[in-house]
């Protein structure tokens, strides 16, 4: 088994056409390293964007990548990731980079040239970064915080040339170097992940609350509700408005007879409708209103 650690840098900008800001992969690095981790090959290739032509002004400060650069030995994008393909290889290879915005900006930048996000060779995956961070506490932080890449070198005193940084290959052997002060085979089986077409399709669902009460993903009218005082059978609202992207209703126990105010959130994700419930009671006053008899 090999490690792949790779990085991408990428430029920002709008793109008028499509109405929307991209980040856009101008440049490659991978090491590539076997299971002793010992560095087998090393790959490095510019990309010429094509949905954001003019590099950003923070794009040049933080890669240093100036547009001539790019000009002069910059490949196009599909051209890149094919010679990247070939340079990988056959063998059975775990991918690695630090942190998954990496990963999500190659999907995101397949699927614009591609029109799909299937990776394909990719079917192994590690965020190097979590791997690492169940390794490194900070005192005073929750270890669930995320650890840039020079501070979990430095927390490993690992010595760093910051000028370098920030260039594709150089912060490939920064994550390596942080990598080998915590490699543990056994233990990175848990990190790593299979990675299917439904993976990268996965990965770039953006999860959204369903605002519409009837509907094929959800019925706000047929949710079963449970009295959060007695646990008995609260028939759903008669009628729900939509607040702050939740359902609210006015509902009475058919047990205890407590009336409430119930909102109801339902969140669409990649596989499922993810549906929470708030309950706020209501005062006798409101409820003898709302209900049109006593309580």
């Amino acid at each position: 088994m090999n490690y792949i650690i790779f990085d991408l840098e990428w430029n920002n900008g709008y793109n008028h056409a499509l109405h929307k800001y991209l980040n856009e992969i101008i440049e490659i690095g991978a090491v590539k390293v076997d299971g002793n981790l010992n560095v087998i090959d090393t790959y490095k290739q510019l990309v010429i964007p094509k949905y954001t032509r003019k590099l950003s002004s923070r794009c040049k400060n933080l890669t240093k990548i100036t547009p001539e650069e790019i000009k002069e030995n910059a490949i196009e994008f599909n051209k890149a990731f094919s010679e990247f393909d070939r340079w990988c290889g056959d063998t059975d290879n775990v991918f690695m980079s630090w942190s998954n915005s990496d990963l999500f900006v190659l999907s995101n930048n397949f699927l614009l040239n591609n029109n799909n996000c299937n990776i394909s060779f990719i079917k192994k995956y590690c965020d190097v970064q979590k791997y690492c961070m169940a390794f490194v506490k900070r005192e005073g932080e929750n270890n669930n915080n995320q650890i840039g890449l020079s501070n979990c070198a430095e927390l490993m005193n690992i010595e760093v040339d910051t000028e370098k940084l920030h260039r594709a290959l150089a912060d490939c052997y920064v994550a390596l170097e942080c990598f080998r002060k915590v490699f543990d085979f056994e233990k990175l089986k848990g990190f790593i992940h299979e990675c299917d077409s439904k993976y990268f399709e996965r990965l770039l669902f953006k999860p959204y609350f369903i605002t519409e009460p009837v509907s094929n993903l959800f019925d706000v009218y047929n949710y079963s509700l449970t009295c959060p005082v007695c646990d008995g059978a609260i028939s759903p609202s008669k009628e729900y408005i939509v607040q702050n992207k939740s359902f609210k209703g006015a509902v009475k126990c058919r047990k205890c007879r407590k009336s409430f105010w119930v909102f109801i959130r339902a969140k669409k994700t990649y596989d499922d409708v993810i549906v929470k419930e708030h309950f706020i009671q209501m005062n006798k006053k409101r409820a003898r209103k709302l209900f049109k008899k006593n309580i």
